[in-house]
């Protein structure tokens, strides 16, 4: 699984750590980092969760297209 840079991005540009994020949407710090790292695949509930505290779509952040692989 690839980083997931496009998370980062839209959680630095609200200017969230990742705790904030977590903590918005009921997870670990160490979940979102994971998140972030590619190292863990979320639930479509937590997908959606992050996806309204940040205010994009889940294919701003999580759909993978051809381009992003």
């Amino acid at each position: 699984m690839a980083k997931n840079l496009r998370l980062k991005a839209a959680r630095a540009s609200l200017d969230l750590s990742q705790k904030d994020l977590a903590e918005a949407v009921g997870v670990t710090r160490q979940t979102i980092n994971a998140i972030e790292n590619g190292d863990y695949n979320p639930t479509i509930h937590l997908c959606i969760a992050i996806c309204k505290r940040l205010g994009k779509t889940l294919d701003q952040l999580f759909w993978e297209d051809e381009e992003n692989e």
